[in-house]
């Protein structure tokens, strides 16, 4: 199937549920769409005939759902969500923040890992120790996409958004470096600490120091002249080839794109941008992130027909649920602990911030990019299924939740 195939059938879906949800379930539209995917999936998984299944399986299997997601969607969702956070706002917030994504994604790391170990073991599916902790690893990150989809319109605190939205951005490149250095640990080869904080500093620093120069290049391209189609255009390539050009440089792509966005969203919305020109910037990249949006949302609901429903790996996702959310309360708490006598938290920020630490697209992705080879497919398969439990409890649960929840706190 072409990729002009399967982008329209992807598209029409999309608004077709996007339709149906508007008009019977009226959920927020990303959630709508996943549930109606993962529902109609589930049903023809279930009810369908062997025709029109294997018909479904070939399609979602012959998409590329690591690539899609992480070399195509997350570069623009990345810098969408980035335009629209107060730069003060979050240098306020930055010891939180940086605890938070840096040594709490570390102990959630190692206590997902450590109690999914055990887990997996109770319940007869056999996965490494090492393997274990490259889930704890791809699961501990709280996903941005879905965070600042469903932050918009819950109504949370300034000071608490912040925390939230913050974390969500700048925890991805730690987490992938955390995940990228376990796994090859785990596939069998040497990795030392001196080439893990090599590559922490090349794709973390220099992923924020490129978002910093490709930004501030726009930046003065966009204070030089006064049109927006023009300067929509160079926020396009920004992202675009900016996110190219980590990648080709193995540099943290989506730190860039956050560093870059912030930029343009601060700085360049001030002081290099018409009244006119920020209406339109704001309403395509607002457009652009809801498409996205839906489509990943889409393709997460779909991606119950790549997976191998052994009734063990089953079990053991149903229990991880709760030993992620154990681990998120415990790795949000040093923060809040270590920072609670020199400034003032807002009501349940304990409870808020474990409850509002939402994963998504960008776990599934890393799961799926699992070598076969090396973990071997039955341990890939119970890895996968619990990361997809989990993403699916997070966005449906949590995210249909979190608005109630976070209301009876801070009363």
């Amino acid at each position: 199937m072409s990729l002009i195939d399967t982008a329209s059938i992807l598209l029409t879906l999309a608004a077709v549920f996007g339709y149906i949800n508007h008009r019977v379930f009226k959920l927020p539209t990303s959630i709508g769409i996943l549930l109606i995917g993962l529902v109609l999936s589930a049903l023809l998984l279930l009810f369908g005939n062997e025709s029109l299944r294997l018909k479904a399986d070939v399609f979602v299997s012959e998409i590329d759902f690591n690539r899609t997601v992480m070399d195509v969607m997350l570069s623009f969702l990345l810098f969408a969500g980035a335009l629209h956070v107060n730069l003060s706002d979050l240098r306020d917030q930055r010891r939180v923040v940086s605890i938070l994504a840096s040594v709490g994604l570390l102990v959630s790391t190692f206590l997902v890992g450590t109690v999914a170990y055990f887990v997996f073991a109770w319940t007869g599916v056999q996965v490494g120790f090492l393997w274990c902790l490259v889930f704890g690893a791809l699961i501990s990150p709280t996903d941005p996409v879905a965070v600042l989809g469903i932050l918009k319109k819950v109504g949370v605190p300034k000071s608490l958004e912040t925390k939230i939205t913050g974390e969500s951005l700048f925890n991805d490149g730690v987490g992938v470096v955390i995940y990228l250095a376990l796994i090859g640990v785990a596939a069998g080869g040497e990795v030392s600490v001196g080439e893990v904080g090599g590559l922490f500093i090349r794709e973390v620093g220099g992923g924020v120091l490129l978002g910093g120069v490709i930004g501030y290049i726009a930046y003065l391209m966009l204070k030089t002249i006064d049109n927006y189609q023009v300067e929509v255009l160079i926020t396009l390539a920004l992202v675009t080839g900016g996110y190219q050009l980590a990648s080709h440089w193995h540099l943290s792509g989506p730190l860039a794109m956050v560093v870059a966005g912030l930029m343009i969203g601060n700085q360049g919305r001030l002081m290099a941008m018409s009244d006119t020109t920020r209406e339109h910037l704001d309403l395509f990249w607002e457009l652009i992130d809801e498409i996205l949006n839906a489509l990943l949302f889409l393709l997460i609901g779909l991606e119950i027909f790549v997976l191998d429903w052994s009734s063990e790996a089953f079990f053991a996702g149903c229990i991880l649920i709760v030993v992620v959310l154990a681990s998120r309360m415990v790795s949000v708490s040093l923060p809040v602990l270590m920072l609670k006598r020199s400034r003032e938290f807002s009501p349940g920020v304990i409870r808020i911030l474990t409850w509002g630490g939402l994963r998504g697209g960008i776990s599934v992705a890393l799961a799926l990019a699992l070598p076969k080879d090396a973990i071997g497919e039955e341990a890939r398969q119970a890895i996968l299924m619990a990361t997809y439990l989990v993403v699916i409890f997070s966005i449906a649960v949590q995210g249909l939740t979190l608005k109630p929840v976070i209301a009876r706190l801070i009363k």
